[in-house]
């Protein structure tokens, strides 16, 4: 049932050559406490959307000699976001699906009662409001993480963000390749938030992080019993996410034990909790990313061909940020704007060489080495003006950045390793693993080292 007492009051445009008609709907839309302002032709109503802004607007088909379905296109082309209701005496299948294809958002024949007026109103008042709590979300999202601002100069940013657009509105899987740290997983959120999905659940499941049991009961749920430790049922990610998008991070590290089960799932949207046979159903979105060469784990034998086929409807490669050089300056800028707020600092931006030293690395660990580099110069930096010297050591100067067969302690080559591994990597787990050594060994190294 739609609430005809909202509160929200909208500026209206009613575009009528009745005069009488004209009338009705103003007073009918002003007593709710809505603006309105009536015109009786098309030349008028163009002119009132290019000198104010409205949210709704309600037109006659018929205008004297002019066609109102004509003006429907024009409005939108002002106001993009305006909801059109159409209102005529001549109401027909034809021109109702008609004015619905050129943008119109509700259709009223006339004679119509104020209940009627007022029930549309409504229905498009609590559109409006959808659309402005998504768009404070969105601004929210952006102002806590600066990541999700996809301003970019780099043709082949543009290029992906682009692409992403495109199928966000669609429920096609999308495959989104990448080196570790160049926005995968916030290009798979956006992704959610820009689809027709947006208000439903939107999960992430990190594949090389658990084992394969694990992993499975984690995607796919388990019954109590199910296995050791399984005290009560759990529904699995899957069924979390029913209605929204699934993330499945690095997925050319999910077991070949799971693959067939997951193949299953994106053929049927159908599989079983652990432990349990009755077959599910879930309508969820698919989005899979990773930083290996997929095809390349295919011919070793270690990823099923046929569930590649099935990942790589679109594909979506992120370029790392050493080939979006042209980025680095507004990046560390958002970034450092970002962490001053979160310190209660007010900074004006880098120093000449603090900016070309940002620009001269080549950032193995990308947008999340970036991040972790300035949030530690907002941290230490004393000045409203971060300098070099705020910078680690391998960034600050070339000097810094010994190359295997240098005539440097070994000490030294290893700290930087550690370091780059590290802001390349998401946990000191997956770094202890890229550095063949246990957590434990890697603790003592970075304590060693200050790191």
């Amino acid at each position: 049932m739609v609430d005809t007492n909202t509160s929200q009051h909208l500026s209206i445009l009613v575009v009528d050559d009745e005069i009488n008609i004209r009338k009705t709907l103003a007073v009918c839309l002003e007593t709710e406490g809505h603006s309105v302002v009536a015109v009786s032709n098309f030349e008028d109503a163009v002119a009132e959307v290019s000198r104010r802004t409205f949210e709704l607007a309600f037109v006659d088909i018929r205008l004297g000699t002019s066609d109102g379905l004509e003006l429907i296109p024009q409005l939108l082309a002002k106001i993009p976001w305006l909801k059109i209701i159409v209102i005529t005496a001549y109401a027909s299948i034809d021109t109702a699906v008609e004015a619905m294809r050129r943008g119109a958002t509700d259709y009223i024949p006339k004679p119509f009662t104020p209940a009627q007026v007022k029930l549309s109103v409504s229905k498009v008042a609590q559109i409006c409001s959808l659309e402005q709590k998504v768009s404070a979300l969105q601004d929210d999202v952006s102002r806590l993480n600066p990541e999700f601002d996809f301003s970019t100069t780099s043709p082949i940013m543009q290029q992906a963000i682009s692409v992403a657009r495109q199928v966000a509105t669609s429920d096609a899987i999308v495959l989104l390749r990448g080196e570790s740290g160049t926005g995968k997983t916030v290009l798979a959120g956006m992704l959610h938030v820009w689809s027709r999905r947006a208000q439903k659940p939107f999960g992430v499941v990190s594949c090389p992080t658990l084992s394969s049991e694990l992993l499975e009961s984690e995607l796919f749920g388990h019954v109590k019993g199910a296995f050791t430790g399984a005290v009560r049922d759990n529904p699995g990610r899957i069924a979390a996410c029913e209605g929204g998008t699934l993330l499945l991070d690095e997925i050319g590290d999910v077991p070949l034990s799971i693959q067939p089960k997951l193949l299953r799932f994106i053929q049927d949207r159908e599989y079983e909790r652990v432990g349990d046979y009755a077959p599910r159903k879930a309508d969820v979105r698919l989005i899979a990313a990773t930083n290996i060469d997929i095809e390349q784990a295919v011919a070793g034998g270690r990823f099923r061909e046929d569930l590649f086929y099935r990942l790589n409807v679109i594909q979506i490669e992120i370029p790392p940020l050493r080939q979006r050089t042209d980025d680095i300056a507004a990046l560390a800028q958002r970034l450092l704007s970002f962490f001053g707020r979160n310190n209660h600092r007010l900074f004006k931006g880098f120093t000449d060489d603090a900016l070309q030293a940002l620009k001269g690395y080549s950032w193995p660990g990308n947008i999340r080495e970036l991040r972790n580099v300035i949030e530690r110069a907002a941290i230490l930096c004393p000045t409203d003006m971060v300098g070099s010297a705020y910078l680690p050591a391998c960034i600050a100067s070339e000097e810094a950045l010994p190359q295997l067969g240098d005539p440097v302690p070994l000490k030294q080559i290893e700290e930087q390793h550690i370091r780059r591994v590290l802001a390349a990597t998401k946990s000191l787990q997956e770094a202890a693993d890229v550095l063949g050594v246990d957590q434990a060994t890697l603790w003592r190294k970075r304590k060693e080292y200050g790191i």
